[in-house]
């Protein structure tokens, strides 16, 4: 099963815990616990026991890779629309400043 490596990490690192402490807690072994914190790999036993030792839900440790694409593609979206909004309001004051000069002489 694929988790959050860093979601696993900041809910060891809240309980000051280090990677043996939490192994010991859900009865794996050091190397797990590094595997799942650099890799998110873990099987569905480590997963529950995870679970059960920091007291979330399943859904909390899994890797949301999808939804961060997602979330990044809908940032460069709205990063176009801010620049298309800034060039067409240089172009627009452009215009209104060259009618303005031509009135002027």
């Amino acid at each position: 099963m694929q988790l959050n490596p860093n979601t696993i990490k900041t809910l060891r690192q809240k309980h000051n815990w280090t990677q043996q402490l939490l192994a010991d807690a859900c009865d794996v072994s050091l190397r797990t616990i590094q595997r799942v914190e650099k890799e998110g790999a873990a099987s569905k036993e480590t997963t529950m026991s995870l679970c059960s030792v920091f007291e979330v839900r399943q859904g909390e440790l899994i890797k949301l890779d999808n939804t961060e694409t997602a979330v990044k593609a809908d940032h460069k979206k709205v990063q176009k629309l801010y620049l298309i909004i800034i060039l067409s309001s240089l172009i627009s004051f452009g215009l209104g400043m060259s009618s303005v000069l031509l009135f002027v002489k």
